[in-house]
């Protein structure tokens, strides 16, 4: 068992209220947390002890939608727009990439996402197989989401990976999922609704990222992509949504109804010039929200404080209103929404029996001080500088600068490097 003491606690089962106490796990699920008396302390064996030194134990933060092993793209193609972006720049290099690349790169997104206090993403790529085997030998928990595209004869290798990597290990699950209508047939999105029906599981892909895509949509369909999903049956079991900057009245109003997630990324949104989701609009309907930080080829970062001080000071702006959005929708967002759009139901707070997907967050540094209000130090002053620990599955991943995913971060990012040199 592992005792964080000295601590101060928000266990987000309700709400942001912060208490003084201690965090204790056992395994890979969290076995206390409060103020312990002398009988708990008398009955109970420690194989590690962790001094907070005063720091906050909260949920850690799960990246809600990315495509990890894009890496080896970082600051690549940078300063364009999106379409032109992907299929100019980015689709040709990824059809270079083999199974090996995916797995070092794969690595190196894990480091970055553990200095972030990320224990998960809900990640769209090629290559599973790789990509699973990197994620099992680092601990580091992970949701795949299917990125079939093109025509109907895809959805069998999608069948086939539900049935594969659901049970593979603790720490991988694969849920539905396609890369977006502007690369699906209408074929493949009628066989998608097949299969959430086959699996009552809900199904995640892009949505109304940009304008253009949604004006081909309607032009092509009559429908905006949300539309078009629902009449289809997409959308019966609930699902995710990616981006959602341009969604219509409608639109938002079929995300309330179906339950759906929609995934902010602004981040990308902001450097491809995608525009700003209607975040206020979509919380005060009563749609649910989730945070990622998209790709590190065009965030460039697996970030998640910069996601959260995007999230609210675009909405500030967006409607001159800076009372817009405040840290609490942020950091519910960033944690509970984003573990419940991924399905990760029992990694969502720090109760007796969850997962111990848990960070500590170092508030002995000045942009932490003074404490007026902790959560609005995390969303607004706060930064990867302040993760002080990441734990995952019981697990301590990174502390204080240090990685313990049993590789050399050294040779991670040589392999990367090679690789990009490789493919030039």
């Amino acid at each position: 068992m592992i005792r964080i003491k000295n601590a101060l606690v928000m266990p987000m089962t309700d709400g942001i209220a912060i208490e003084k106490g201690e965090v204790w796990t056992e395994g890979d699920k969290v076995a206390f947390v409060g103020q312990p008396d002398a009988k708990k302390f008398a009955d109970t064996r420690f194989e590690r002890e962790i001094d907070a030194d005063g720091g906050l134990v909260m949920p850690s933060f799960k990246n809600a939608h990315t495509h990890s092993a894009m890496t080896f793209l970082r600051s690549y193609a940078d300063d364009l727009p999106l379409q032109e972006w992907l299929f100019n720049k980015i689709f040709p290099m990824e059809a270079k990439l083999t199974g090996d690349h995916i797995y070092w790169l794969s690595k190196l997104a894990i480091l970055e996402y553990l200095t972030s206090g990320v224990t998960a993403s809900f990640d769209m790529y090629f290559e599973p197989d790789a990509y699973v085997k990197a994620n099992i030998e680092s601990g580091f928990r992970t949701v795949l989401c299917g990125s079939i595209a093109g025509e109907p004869s895809n959805l069998d290798r999608l069948d086939g990976y539900m049935q594969k990597f659901n049970g593979i290990s603790p720490l991988i699950s694969y849920r539905l999922g396609f890369h977006a209508e502007y690369t699906a047939s209408y074929e493949l999105l009628e066989g998608m609704a097949e299969l959430a029906k086959k699996y009552r599981q809900g199904v995640s892909t892009h949505n109304s990222e940009t304008a253009k895509e949604v004006r081909e949509c309607i032009e092509k369909y009559g429908k905006t992509p949300t539309e078009l999903f629902d009449s289809l049956g997409l959308f019966e079991f609930g699902g995710s949504s990616f981006h959602c900057v341009h969604l219509s009245d409608n639109d938002i109003s079929i995300f309330r109804d179906r339950g759906l997630y929609a995934v902010t990324c602004p981040g990308s949104n902001s450097k491809l010039a995608s525009g700003i989701a209607p975040i206020v609009k979509m919380h005060d309907a009563g749609v649910k929200l989730a945070v990622g930080t998209d790709g590190p080829s065009s965030n460039n970062c697996l970030d998640m404080f910069r996601e959260m001080f995007l999230m609210t000071a675009l909405q500030k702006l967006k409607l001159d209103d800076a009372a817009a959005c405040p840290a609490q929708w942020v950091l519910e967002a960033a944690t509970t929404g984003s573990a419940h759009a991924m399905g990760l139901e029992d990694c969502d707070n720090l109760a007796e029996g969850k997962q111990a997907d848990l960070i500590i967050i170092d508030l002995n540094q000045p942009n932490m001080q003074p404490l007026n209000s902790i959560a609005n130090n995390i969303v607004y002053s706060g930064s990867k500088q302040n993760v002080m620990l990441t734990m995952c599955a019981g697990k301590v991943l990174y502390e204080r600068g240090e990685f313990n995913i049993g590789t050399d971060p050294r040779e991670i990012y040589a392999k990367a490097n090679e690789i990009i040199t490789s493919m030039s």
